[in-house]
């Protein structure tokens, strides 16, 4: 599902974990910047935006995330960590090109990034029941990929 990420902001290299109030993801801009943008909601946190880190794709064809306007993005990582079933960390490297892909979802001024999430293949299924999209550099991120 993607607990946490490593990637570079500037000189910093960075890891950050979803469970921590204060975690943010970088999200590339427009033109072509890093904006750090906070990662999902958490209970006790205020607003008004899902209480999750994640999107399924699925839902997000399904019309669920609509209200939020949703506009897909691109999350540049180095790797990112999955548990597994015992509760085991395992780091996965992105390569140079690649992104996982984000949602930013609106209310108000309230932003917020979420990790989208697919079925993992076969040999990544024992690890989690969900992975993270991850999105190759020439592809759009004006549309959510199928």
């Amino acid at each position: 599902m993607c607990g946490g990420v490593y990637f570079q902001h500037g000189e910093d290299v960075l890891r950050i974990f979803y469970p921590n109030p204060k975690a943010v993801l970088p999200v590339l801009t427009s033109e072509g910047g890093i904006k750090l943008i906070a990662w999902g909601r958490r209970q006790k946190q205020p607003g008004n935006l899902p209480m999750t880190g994640w999107a399924r794709l699925d839902s997000i064809y399904a019309g669920r995330w609509d209200k939020y306007f949703p506009t897909p993005v691109k999350i540049p990582v180095l790797s990112f960590m999955e548990k597994d079933l015992e509760g085991i960390s395992h780091w996965y490297d992105l390569q140079k090109g690649q992104y996982i892909q984000g949602l930013l979802a609106k209310e108000g001024s309230e932003r917020r990034v979420y990790v989208v999430t697919i079925e993992p293949e076969l040999e990544d299924a024992q690890i989690h029941s969900r992975w993270p999209r991850v999105v190759q550099k020439g592809e759009k991120s004006r549309h959510f990929i199928t």
